[in-house]
């Protein structure tokens, strides 16, 4: 395999397995202990990666939220914030979203050769644009070996489960951190967590439970899914 960032995705589920509820306001599945444990993963990475239905649904800014973590990351060169950077198939981005106007990183976005021209003049000069090719699809392995070569060592995945499902079902991700919260959707009409699909981890292939953490309310349930899990930072409540 080409040369890829180290991959970690990040998500939270209810008890059921949902990522959001069906109602207009965005359902809650963390606190703030544990947002200041994502936080501090955003500032460890060189880019947070998520679909484009959550730039329009949740209106992420994906900014390191810490000053202290921003500082320290200015202080080694870096930008304050890890790079922005999106998957579309047919470029319905909105120029407005905070995924753009907010943080001085650089923004990425991916794209098939269809929409690429239209989200080019969409965007104007909000965000870098790369056309992916004629596939319909766009492709998550071509996107971390770009990445790659724009010197990304580290990516985080934050949803939604459209991407979660490519990156997971073309094992393609290094570790999982899944965080549950003590509460049920129960509505089938709501986004799982990931959706149909083959994946690596089977009945014959368990994945690997690499640390359990309770954070307040929450669980954080840490898996290493490749060789190349960093086993280097472990929370106390793992150890």
């Amino acid at each position: 395999m080409a040369d890829r960032p180290y991959t970690l995705l990040s998500c939270g589920m209810s008890i059921d397995g949902y990522l959001d509820g069906t109602d207009a306001a965005r359902l809650l599945l963390s606190n703030d202990a544990d947002f200041d444990r994502v936080d501090a993963e955003r500032a460890r990475c060189d880019a947070i990666l998520v679909g484009a239905a959550t730039v329009r649904n949740d209106n992420p800014r994906l900014l390191v939220r810490s000053a202290a973590r921003r500082a320290e990351r200015v202080g080694r060169g870096l930008p304050a914030s890890p790079a922005k950077v999106t998957l579309t198939r047919r470029g319905e981005l909105p120029p407005s979203a905070a995924f753009f106007t907010t943080g001085d990183a650089e923004k990425i976005v991916y794209c098939p050769t269809g929409a690429a021209g239209d989200v080019r003049q969409r965007l104007g000069g909000f965000a870098t644009v790369v056309d992916t090719g004629p596939a319909a699809d766009v492709d998550p392995a071509a996107v971390l070996e770009d990445l790659s070569a724009r010197g990304v060592d580290r990516v985080m995945v934050e949803g939604g489960g459209t991407v979660l499902t490519q990156f997971l079902t073309a094992d393609l991700a290094d570790e999982l951190h899944l965080v549950v919260a003590p509460l049920f959707v129960g509505d089938s009409r709501a986004p799982r967590l990931v959706g149909d699909g083959c994946f690596p981890w089977r009945d014959h292939h368990r994945a690997a439970l690499a640390g359990v953490a309770q954070i307040g309310d929450v669980a954080l349930l840490r898996y290493a899914l490749s060789d190349r899990f960093c086993a280097e930072h472990v929370t106390g409540e793992d150890r």
